[in-house]
Formats: structure tokens, C-alpha cells, sequence
């Protein structure tokens, strides 16, 4: 079978974000002061083949735990569809 695999990757909320914090000062520069605390991060889009959700599951951790994510600056969150 195969899955699709959403993956958003993200900052640890206790660490800066620059890229956050230039795109927040930008915000309140073209008049749109109501939004702030913009964190930046990662989407990623992958297909796996397994024989079950579970198991595409878990290939999808075990991708985001030793490539897509940097577990000391980054934390991750993905859904898995059938497709």
C-alpha cells in the first residue's frame, strides 16, 4: 500500500527564531499589527510504501528522527492517509 506522509517541522518554542521574529516586525511595517509571534519552520510531503498505516508510520518517525528533524532545536508532528 501506499501512505502519505504530512510533516511539519518546527522550533522548539524555548528557542529564538529569527526568521520568525524579521517576518512579525514586517508584519506590524505593512499595517497588520494583530499578528504576532510568527514562528517559521518546515512542511514536508513524502509517499511511503508498507504494508499497513502502522508501519508507515513508523518509517515516517524513524525518517524524522535521524534526517528531518534536529530533536535539540526542533520538534515534529505528521499524519499518515492512504492514498
Amino acid at each position: 500500500m501506499k501512505f502519505k506522509a504530512e510533516i511539519d517541522v518546527m522550533p522548539h518554542d524555548a528557542l529564538l527564531d529569527p526568521q520568525g521574529k524579521a517576518v512579525t516586525q514586517a508584519m506590524e511595517t505593512i499595517g497588520l499589527n494583530e499578528i504576532q509571534e510568527v514562528r517559521i519552520g518546515r512542511h514536508i510531503r513524502l509517499f511511503v510504501e508498507a504494508g499497513d498505516a502502522a508501519t508507515a508510520a513508523s518509517k515516517v518517525e524513524e525518517a524524522c528522527k535521524k534526517m528531518l528533524a534536529n530533536a535539540i532545536m526542533e520538534s515534529y508532528s505528521f499524519s499518515i492517509e492512504a492514498v
